[in-house]
């Protein structure tokens, strides 16, 4: 039998089907799973609560007439493209400690603040937060102390689930750029951009499955999963991402180009002074095989789980392939 994937990238376009195959390969059983995908059991981690809690941020700086540092609305991309990488620089913080169990911080929001500021002075952004008066980052901590300390908690609670040698950890996030461009798509644009800020140890444990849809159909399910307010905005299966970014951020992506760059089988991602070679692998998803995870799983099609779970076999098995 191949050996188990210890580290599982899973990149795609907004709302391609990654969150609800995240939620498929957790219900499988774990025999089943390791067969047939090479699975342990997953330890999920995502950039979405990063990007959901810098806009809450953002808002409520607004708010106080502040600078809003990340987003200057609602609907608008990030003001500095540099925070792709601080989004990949805080999920590598989290894999580092992964099998940890920490205590939810006394004080969320500044637990918060400062991740965002070492992360963003790890990819050379500013760190505004530093310099903030106190009178404001008591304010940041008066609005969002209970949404951070849900937060803090649920992603204590993943961490502390790692079970090293026995866990695959799954990490979600994706990456793109503006409508019209092609590869190598430029700073800090796309994959090329964020996949070297990973680190060293995540690097040399990843593969990477890409859920393949065009721009134009995922704009389209972007719409069809978009729930308004906070069941929507926090929740990963039915958050929706602003039409100015979907085509700004999302018009196009280059993973199809950095997989061929790697002769089709790996991503050859050069950061910190070597190369990695990681396996890489295509579900093609452009024929939706994925929307039906978002209802309850006792609604689930047996017939359309059973498609699914055929077409997922196949890419996996370009990943297990020595």
């Amino acid at each position: 039998m191949a050996p188990q994937i210890d580290t599982l990238l899973l990149l795609a376009l907004p709302a391609s089907g990654k969150s609800e195959l995240r939620r498929y390969l957790a219900s499988v059983d774990a025999d089943t799973a390791a067969r047939d995908f090479g699975l342990g059991p997953t330890v999920q981690l995502d950039d979405y609560p990063y990007v959901h809690l810098m806009r809450r941020v953002s808002e409520e700086l607004r708010n106080l007439g502040e600078p809003p540092v990340f987003f200057a609305s609602d609907s608008s991309p990030f003001i500095d493209g540099r925070d792709w990488a601080t989004l990949t620089a805080l999920v590598t913080e989290d894999y580092a400690a992964l099998g940890t169990r920490r205590p939810v911080p006394d004080r969320p929001t500044e637990w918060i603040l400062d991740r965002f500021d070492r992360a963003r002075a790890g990819v050379g952004a500013a760190r505004p937060f530093t310099a903030m008066a106190d009178t404001v980052r008591n304010s940041l901590s008066e609005a969002l102390d209970d949404e951070a300390a849900t937060f803090a908690a649920e992603l204590a609670d993943t961490l502390a689930s790692h079970v090293p040698g026995v866990s695959t950890v799954l990490i979600e996030f994706a990456r793109g750029g503006p409508e019209g461009a092609t590869p190598p798509l430029p700073e800090p644009h796309g994959y090329a951009y964020s996949l070297p800020h990973l680190s060293p140890d995540l690097l040399e444990r990843a593969s990477a499955l890409y859920v393949w849809v065009t721009p134009q159909e995922s704009r389209r399910r972007n719409e069809d999963r978009a729930t308004p307010g906070p069941e929507g905005d926090a929740s990963i299966l039915h958050h929706g991402v602003p039409e100015i970014v979907m085509r700004g951020d999302y018009g196009v992506d280059d993973f199809l180009w950095l997989i061929d760059q790697g002769g089709g089988h790996h991503l050859d991602i050069a950061a910190h002074g070597t190369t990695f070679a990681l396996p890489a692998a295509v579900f093609d998803n452009r024929q939706d095989h994925t929307s039906f995870l978002r209802a309850d799983p006792s609604q689930w099609d047996p017939g359309a789980v059973e498609a699914l779970h055929s077409q997922l076999v196949e890419a996996f098995k370009e990943l297990r392939t020595p």
